[in-house]
């Protein structure tokens, strides 16, 4: 992925169920029985795959049969040769023996996912190789494959698929992604193929995204039995010749015929640990749940607000409320640039710890900093002999929440409403609120006058804004 933005917390299955997701898939348990079949008798050829005789013996242990038994054997087996399920034992025999890490299908359920893994690099780099009838015309008089007669960059289409693939689970981890997480093929071609910054794609550009979908309907057929993706392939009569009848009425505004594709739970937890091994910054929700409250409210500050309230839940739920309540409300405090979403992402924290909270907040009533926020969470529970809030702590707390959203949602129509409804219900609030010894008061004042539609309340906005900038000696 290009963007250096953190990308959202996916939400993962627990291992154990991943695992047996892992051992049901297709490909993985033929490679596992072609392993357990393997004998003394079998043969395998200079490049590791089973020598041509015995490739419809394999296909009938497989219980495959047609046209393509033979080349859905020989990708077990090649499968089952890479992840170490077997093992060659003399090369130039070409004999083979159980591998050593067959043992790990009935290890832990982290034995099992690196195998699939590992399986799941196999079927990724066969999915970047031209169609075997492609490669078959390409070889010239020596046996050897003209890429160049290919138009083929081996390197361009491994990072093709591999920014597809990106782009897959960025939709699916995201929140205002797709619903069901199923993405239709010409979207997600398209995302590869047309600038952001493009209107109407042209002639040539909407040709690209038209041959994309083709590489990509091959591919994902591909990668399906791994069990990375669940997809619905591109309906064939779209492929059909002009001349020819249609075999039936279709529905031409179905945008399915033209492919739709999702990632499995297991195909989620397979390119997050991808894009770990890249080096790029992949959360999961749960991550945090066993560091302190400094690492939940930092770490939380860039997540929707659907995974940091999940990622919350999990962190609390390992401790004793009272407890957490403290250590929340310790983290909360700062003057930094982060302090104000900080305290938001405590008070979203502490809206899910009972009242059994109380005496945490209480302790705080007297702090500059998290007296208001212990004030608003008191009075919302009903708790009486709650102190008043003087009119600095007021328009501190205001101050705060303002930078707060700001860094958390931006420019945001909510926002927005909130700047009207200050500016209307407190008519002298910019005479007062530049005066507000709060870090952020100049940027919050700022924004008030960019967000106010009013032009003479920006104005005083940005006239408040300056006095306080002044004030700070910026």
């Amino acid at each position: 992925m290009s963007d250096s933005s953190p990308l959202p917390p996916v939400r993962l299955h627990p291992e154990a169920e991943l695992a047996r997701d892992a051992l049901s898939t297709p490909l993985l348990t033929r490679a596992a029985r072609l392993a357990r079949w393997a004998g003394e008798d079998t043969r395998v050829d200079a490049g590791g795959g089973l020598v041509e005789e015995q490739l419809p013996t394999a296909a009938s242990e497989l219980g495959l049969s047609g046209d393509d038994a033979a080349a859905c054997a020989s990708e077990a087996w090649r499968v089952a040769l890479d992840t170490g399920l077997v093992e060659i034992l003399d090369e130039e025999e070409g004999t083979v023996t159980a591998g050593t890490d067959l043992a790990l299908l009935t290890g832990s359920p982290q034995d099992v996912l690196g195998v699939w893994l590992t399986a799941l690099e196999t079927v990724l780099a066969d999915a970047s190789v031209p169609d075997l009838d492609d490669l078959v015309d390409a070889l010239d008089e020596g046996g050897e494959v003209d890429l160049t007669s290919l138009d083929w960059d081996p390197q361009a289409e491994q990072e093709f698929l591999d920014g597809v693939l990106s782009n897959l689970y960025l939709l699916t981890v995201s929140e205002d992604g797709p619903g069901d997480g199923t993405v239709p093929l010409p979207a997600l071609a398209a995302s590869m193929i047309v600038p952001s910054d493009m209107g109407e794609p042209t002639n040539d550009v909407l040709e690209q995204v038209s041959d994309a979908m083709m590489r990509l309907d091959d591919q994902f057929r591909i990668l399906e039995p791994i069990g990375l993706v669940a997809y619905r392939p591109v309906d064939e009569a779209l492929m059909a010749d002009a001349d020819e009848e249609p075999a039936a009425v279709v529905d031409e505004t179905d945008v399915s015929r033209y492919g739709m594709v999702r990632l499995t739970p297991l195909g989620l937890y397979g390119l997050r640990s991808r894009l770990l091994e890249a080096g790029i910054a992949a959360p999961a929700v749960g991550d945090l749940a066993d560091k302190g409250a400094d690492a939940l409210l930092d770490g939380t500050a860039v997540f929707p607000p659907s995974a940091a309230q999940a990622e919350t839940e999990q962190w609390l739920a390992r401790r004793e409320p009272l407890a957490a309540a403290r250590e929340l409300l310790g983290a909360a405090r700062g003057a930094d640039q982060g302090a104000p979403l900080r305290r938001l992402r405590c008070q979203q924290a502490l809206s899910l710890v009972g009242t059994v909270a109380e005496p945490a907040l209480r302790e705080v009533l007297d702090d500059p900093e998290l007296g208001g926020l212990a004030r608003v969470w008191l009075v919302e529970r009903g708790f009486e002999d709650v102190p008043a809030p003087s009119q600095d702590m007021v328009f501190w707390l205001t101050v705060d929440t303002i930078a707060a959203q700001l860094a958390a949602e931006g420019n945001s129509e909510e926002l927005q409403g909130l700047v009207e409804g200050l500016a209307q219900q407190h008519g002298g609030f910019f005479a007062a609120a530049w005066r507000v010894d709060h870090p952020a008061t100049a940027d919050v004042l700022e924004a008030m006058g960019r967000l106010h539609p009013d032009k003479k309340v920006a104005k005083e906005a940005r006239k408040a804004a300056f006095k306080a900038r002044s004030q700070q000696g910026g």
